[in-house]
């Protein structure tokens, strides 16, 4: 079989034939598919190709299922042996919940496998690979990598940097107002953008709000579209992000209406988790877990993301009042800022979008990069990656 490349070892991604990318493109669309319903697990596809033809594709769909490797060695059946695989993430080689997708491909007779990437769980990172090269198959990585990165940032970054990816989201008039000078806020922005809102809940694995918008809003912070608005079967389970609350001080009510719903909210507190208010808020169905304070007594952010890292969250949306969305950006912990700019004025006396004090001199300005700009509904979608942190590709348009 003639090779996908010039190289086996040192890939780079010129070096692929326009059929290969066509075919990893291919696995990186059906990857997406799983774009609501995989976590913690990352979003995989894959394409298998013999002699011009795909003789089966498949994509990793939940957590406990079976991975997008064997998903397409089921389709393809005897016809798998001899082909090669086009898969946008290295081939896991460790028993989890699933076994090993290498020793399936072995089993399976595939020929090639070319992946878009490396896994960075140290589980897998390179091992993967190597166990399929001393197997005898030929190995590829590097094709499309920017595009499958750009699927996970959230797993990547938990694997690279111990930490989730963040989100922080916002709506403001144009002249940069949350709400008017009384408080009022609903709504600012039109359905379309409020939908587009729980589009970004729905992927995200965790969703972050402080105890001051908590009191002065009751958010729900849950998902409510229809399974089909996510592309979804109608009688798919819609995916329960994690609520957390920041609550220094345990102010958060025992009727908080996100108590009162399914799935877990965690409360994330510098008060020891055993006084009277902390087992009250756990017999309502609260997690408190306590964590270090900084020297203002709030609670430290990179402590707080190291702990949500520990309960395998990927991708975190912080829905928050301008407070701690300032402190989130000044300490450097979000990846990724989501406005929605909706067309019209709120005034001088309006409330501002971000508390950011003590930036006295051009020198202290916090970096942005333009990743997005697009119209949703009436209103405007800028996404702006923060150079502080991390870059991230972001969301790539995979046609």
């Amino acid at each position: 079989m003639a090779p996908i490349s010039r190289s086996i070892t040192a890939i780079k991604v010129e070096t692929f034939s326009s059929e290969a990318h066509r075919y990893m493109a291919r696995a990186l669309r059906l990857a997406r598919r799983g774009l609501y319903t995989t976590e913690p697990n990352p979003r995989v596809g894959c394409v298998l190709v013999r002699d011009g033809q795909v003789v089966g594709e498949g994509y990793h769909q939940r957590a406990g299922g079976p991975h997008a490797e064997r998903v397409a060695l089921a389709a393809a059946g005897e016809a798998a042996r001899g082909a090669t695989a086009y898969v946008t993430l290295e081939p896991c080689c460790h028993t989890g919940r699933t076994p090993p997708c290498s020793e399936a491909l072995i089993a399976a007779g595939v020929a090639q496998v070319v992946c878009a990437m490396t896994d960075p769980n140290p589980l897998v990172a390179g091992k993967g690979l190597a166990q399929l090269r001393r197997a005898g198959l030929l190995c590829h990585a590097g094709l499309l990598a920017e595009q499958a990165r750009a699927l996970n940032p959230g797993f990547i970054q938990r694997m690279e940097r111990g930490r989730p990816f963040v989100r922080c989201k916002l709506a403001m008039s144009l002249d940069g107002r949350t709400a008017l000078a009384s408080g009022e806020s609903k709504w600012i922005t039109g359905e379309a953008a409020r939908r587009d809102v729980h589009r970004l809940r729905a992927r995200s694995s965790a969703i972050l709000t402080g105890s001051g918008t908590l009191l002065a809003d009751d958010p729900s912070l849950d998902v409510r579209l229809p399974p089909a608005a996510l592309g979804l079967a109608a009688e798919a389970e819609l995916p329960r992000p994690l609520r957390v609350v920041l609550d220094t001080t345990l102010r958060t009510p025992p009727s908080a209406r996100l108590l009162t719903l399914p799935g877990r909210t965690l409360l994330l507190t510098r008060q020891p988790a055993t006084t009277p208010q902390a087992e009250i808020l756990r017999r309502h169905g609260a997690e408190v877990v306590t964590l270090p304070a900084n020297a203002e007594g709030r609670l430290d952010l990179p402590a707080v993301l190291h702990h949500l890292a520990s309960e395998q969250v990927n991708e975190l949306l912080l829905e928050c009042g301008p407070t701690l969305a300032g402190a989130a950006l000044q300490a450097g912990v979000v990846d990724e800022l989501i406005l929605y700019v909706a067309p019209h004025l709120l005034g001088s006396d309006g409330r501002g979008l971000l508390h950011l004090p003590g930036l006295t001199s051009m020198t202290q300005r916090i970096a942005l990069e333009w990743r997005d700009l697009r119209r949703v509904g009436e209103d405007l979608r800028i996404c702006c990656g923060v150079r502080a942190t991390l870059s991230s590709t972001g969301d790539v348009a995979i046609e």
